[in-house]
């Protein structure tokens, strides 16, 4: 889903047959992009792979199942993680489903509650559009709602959030899901073509990474 179409998934055409070209051919034929600018691992000898996501985007639901898989057969060199993306906007609440997110994060109710905000939002259309909503959610899943308002409220939430928005911004991506690599690369569905040729890319790009 590209930033500027919150509703709207783009689709761009792609092809399987990158996946055999060079780095500069496959990047010309539309399988990955760079990355606004170069980022530094995050853990030294491990290759970074982010995923940046929005609990709202369609896509990002979708591609959960087969993502979850794919994370599941990583190699031990590989970090995986997830990142919320964080857009101005004066009509969507990325910003508090960025606090949610690392809310649960913070009280160890993950991988669990992640699938049942993403449940809440796309199955049972909660938009979960400001703090009550998003309080009353949390009770509905078993939470304290005392509890979870403050650590939602929290400075270590808030450190995080700045951070995940801080590699967002470095990373550059226009739009989710996005997996980034190694802090050099990002591909998706939209760039590559479908949901496997993005993983199938990303394995590429991992085993790159490794090459050096």
């Amino acid at each position: 889903m590209k930033r500027r179409e919150v509703v709207k998934g783009a689709l761009l055409a792609g092809s399987l047959a990158v996946l055999g070209l060079p780095q500069a051919q496959a990047q010309e034929a539309g399988a990955f992009v760079k990355t606004k600018r170069d980022v530094p691992r995050s853990t030294p000898g491990k290759i970074d792979v982010v995923e940046f996501f929005w609990y709202g985007c369609p896509h990002c639901f979708h591609f959960e199942p087969a993502l979850n898989e794919w994370i599941k057969k990583l190699p031990g060199d590989v970090h995986f993680m997830k990142v919320p993306v964080r857009w101005p906007s004066n009509r969507v609440n990325f910003e508090g489903h960025q606090k949610l997110y690392f809310t649960l994060e913070a009280l160890g109710k993950m991988p669990a509650a992640h699938a049942k905000v993403f449940d809440a939002m796309h199955k049972d259309k909660n938009p979960l559009a400001n703090d009550n909503q998003i309080f009353d959610f949390a009770v509905s899943i078993g939470l304290n709602r005392e509890e979870f308002a403050n650590m939602y409220k929290s400075f270590a939430v808030s450190t995080k959030c700045a951070k995940a928005t801080s590699l967002m911004e470095a990373y550059g991506p226009d739009g989710v899901p996005t997996l980034g690599i190694d802090g050099k690369f990002m591909t998706s569905a939209s760039i590559a073509g479908t949901e496997e040729n993005a993983l199938r890319v990303a394995d590429l790009l991992i085993k790159r990474a490794r090459q050096g």
